[in-house]
């Protein structure tokens, strides 16, 4: 029986991913000014229309039209008749501030609790160099390299909104290769469809999976419904979160259903999810398991979690009591540890909300500084 598994991402163009940045434009810009800020931004665009909303509390003072214009700007729509006018279209700031209720846990003068309840999981496999699946990776190379190449000017006719999908056939575990890559790339109502296919074939499609050291020989899909002209917010309105399995692992893991965008790091959402990742890469990569998933929980306002679960899909290549032990010794999920050893109060966010939270080795909890220490446990 053979065995595939698909995953998508989409382009910092597509409505989803414009909101996410803008959330977390509007997240740094308090952060840069107010490292405490309590920020859950989020934003809605539609037909040449921006809101933003969500609770506040900060001493910061930010100009969030000015930042909503700016990505708008930065991420390269110019026209309201093919996906949103940066310059002149209609903005809405409707904030508020946070819930005394919610601040009663978080900030209180012994121990800060956790923003919410919830769970979170963490993920990572040893199938690349960055420890992400080989799908959502190739999968977010794909619209990084085609936006790369449009704002180049190499890629004739291309719009900002973009989505690529990736099938890997895992039929010879140890052996994996593409199926099919499909994109679904905004392009110009007057083009040349031969040209324009060509190119992404030829010139991100290829160069992807030859990056990965994979086969070229995959089924090839672009536009499959022919045109895609109407796009970015004009096609489709777009949320700030909406995207989590994007941001995540593509679906190889299971996920608690908190999206990250928007979020300041005292939401667990956002900081414990990164959190397990650390854990997980740095546990894959000194060799514990090929593969492990970490699961955290929280309840509002209590500083430390609930539960921690490990999956290691029997790849372990020690006894599980010695994974937790690993674990357990080597990484702390109470809130304030997470925000201090991973260092979230600064301004990264916006960086994260296109191509994956995941397998970036710029952000903190990708980098592998716990190996020496865990290697230990595999006597």
């Amino acid at each position: 029986m053979k065995n595939y598994f698909t995953s998508e991402s989409v382009s910092e163009g597509h409505p989803d991913k414009l909101c996410d940045q803008i959330s977390d434009a509007i997240l740094d810009a308090y952060l840069e000014q107010d490292p405490n800020a309590r920020v859950a931004c989020e934003t809605v665009a539609s037909k040449n229309f921006v809101l933003v909303t969500g609770e506040i509390s900060s001493s910061a003072k930010v100009d969030c039209e000015k930042q909503v214009r700016r990505i708008l700007n930065k991420v390269g729509y110019k026209d309201a008749n093919t996906g949103i006018d940066p310059n002149n279209c209609e903005i809405i700031i409707k904030l508020s501030k946070q819930s005394i209720d919610i601040a009663r846990g978080v900030d209180n003068d012994l121990e800060m609790g956790a923003g919410d309840q919830g769970m979170m999981f963490g993920y990572a496999v040893d199938e690349t160099d960055t420890y992400m699946p080989y799908s959502i990776q190739l999968a977010h190379d794909l619209v990084h390299m085609a936006s790369r190449l449009r704002k180049t000017g190499a890629f004739k006719y291309a719009q900002p909104d973009m989505k690529s999908q990736v099938t890997m056939n895992y039929t010879n575990p140890k052996n994996p290769h593409i199926s099919t890559i499909l994109m679904s790339v905004q392009h110009d109502e007057d083009y040349n469809q031969e040209e324009f296919e060509t190119f992404i074939k030829e010139n991100i499609m290829i160069p992807v999976a030859k990056n990965h050291g994979l086969n070229t020989d995959f089924k090839v899909l672009i536009n499959p419904t022919g045109k895609f002209v109407i796009g970015g917010p004009l096609g489709d309105v777009g949320l700030t979160g909406r995207k989590i399995i994007v941001d995540s692992y593509g679906g190889h893991a299971r996920h608690g259903g908190g999206a990250f965008s928007g979020k300041d790091p005292s939401k667990v959402d956002r900081s414990a999810a990164y959190m397990a990742r650390y854990a997980a890469k740095n546990m894959v990569a000194a060799g514990l398991a090929s593969k492990i998933e970490v699961q955290i929980s929280y309840a509002i306002g209590k500083p430390d979690p609930l539960s921690i679960f490990i999956e290691c899909f029997g790849t372990n290549k020690v006894p599980m009591d010695i994974i937790y032990k690993a674990l357990n010794e080597n990484f702390s999920f109470k809130v304030k540890n997470i925000i201090d050893i991973l260092d979230l109060t600064k301004p990264i966010y916006f960086r994260t909300a296109k191509y994956g939270h995941f397998g970036k080795k710029e952000f903190t909890w990708e980098k592998l500084d716990k190996l020496r220490e865990l290697k230990k446990y595999l006597k």
